[in-house]
């Protein structure tokens, strides 16, 4: 059984062990074991109400319940930017032309922004590589919208997803071998570890705040704007499905991609459903059914399952304000028998990945 939940500090050596999987570019999943020690301690004490809004972050876990091992992570900020600045880049088009010469040129600028300040962010999305299928990575990132739905007064309008950008096998992103490493003088690797382990006072100290002339820069760094590493395309596209939209905004570092969407227009959270737990336990999960993620609505104890609905009777049964669960999946989520539950279909009606 794969279980989502909030993370717990026993599960610290799992999450070590995968970010040292992660490799360079997916900045909020370091390998340094005080910093994700102190990331659970913070997701906790949110989870506990213990912080202030401004540093309200929840880490979530993908639990194989079998092998009582965590295998997959994702995470939710509530509120960036407000303690200290969060950057991107605006990819801006400009114009210039002589009626003199006939010539009229449109090119693309790069500008500093903090666009995203006060809003929430989805990140640390990242799978152990042999949990890959199975729907494992959609269950992993589309979970957190329960969550968003469950306690939804806990987050503002908007959310944002800064996607992981083109970074090559060595570790080396064009983008920056282009741009920051002429201001910052540090390879991309050790940059990308100091701004996730939390040391960004030098991304004010050193960055170029004026407009930054794309044509300037190699055909390679180029085409990297706005564009993600090959292991994050399935993220993004789950992202898309779900109503996030490119709106020409990206990473100071790497350039890749930030989607972003109201939150009340994410599919998930619009077509989520509370429903009561009615227990049985002839319940099937095999063959050809419609998978829902259903989750409890404890906030502290946060946990999910995704389960196969293969008789459209359950379907119909769902639809008014009923769904089976086994004892054992009751057990799994910490619900009991008449209690609400939160559920969504992993999948849009118009969609099946």
């Amino acid at each position: 059984m794969m279980l989502f939940r909030s993370v717990q500090h026993k599960d610290l050596g799992d999450i070590l062990n995968l970010s040292s999987c992660a490799g360079v570019g997916l900045t909020s999943l370091p390998n340094n074991q005080e910093y994700l020690a102190s990331r659970i301690s913070r997701s906790i004490d949110s989870f506990n109400d213990a912080r202030g809004r401004s540093q309200q972050g929840f880490l979530f876990t993908l639990e194989d319940t079998e092998k009582h091992r965590v295998i997959g992570v994702s995470a939710l900020e509530v509120a960036v930017g407000l303690e200290e600045p969060f950057y991107n880049y605006r990819v801006q088009k400009s114009v210039r032309s002589s009626r003199e010469l006939g010539v009229y040129n449109s090119f693309e600028t790069l500008i500093v922004g903090q666009d995203y300040t006060g809003c929430s962010e989805l990140c640390t999305l990242f799978l152990d590589p042999t949990y890959h299928g199975g729907r494992n990575g959609v269950f992993l990132s589309r979970s957190r919208f329960l969550f968003i739905s469950a306690f939804r007064h806990l987050f503002p309008k908007s959310i944002f997803a800064e996607m992981r950008g083109v970074v090559n096998k060595q570790g080396e992103s064009p983008f920056w071998n282009a741009l920051g490493q002429h201001f910052f003088n540090v390879p991309f690797a050790q940059a990308d570890y100091l701004t996730g382990i939390g040391a960004k006072t030098f991304i004010a100290e050193l960055m170029p705040f004026h407009p930054i002339y794309v044509p300037l820069l190699p055909e390679e760094a180029q085409r990297a704007i706005g564009q993600v590493h090959e292991n994050t395309v399935p993220a993004r596209i789950i992202l898309e499905k779900e109503g996030f939209i490119y709106h020409d905004l990206v990473d100071i570092f790497d350039a890749g991609a930030i989607l972003q969407a109201d939150i009340d227009d994410v599919r998930a959270v619009k077509a989520s459903q509370l429903v009561s737990v009615q227990k049985c336990e002839n319940v099937s999960r095999q063959g050809n059914g419609r998978l829902y993620i259903v989750s409890n609505l404890h906030f502290q104890d946060f946990k999910a399952l995704l389960l196969s609905i293969p008789d459209p009777a359950d379907i119909h049964k769902l639809n008014n304000n009923e769904l089976k669960l086994t004892s054992a999946e009751m057990d799994a989520i910490q619900v009991a028998e008449g209690e609400s539950v939160r559920c969504v279909a992993l999948f849009s009606e118009e969609t099946s990945q």
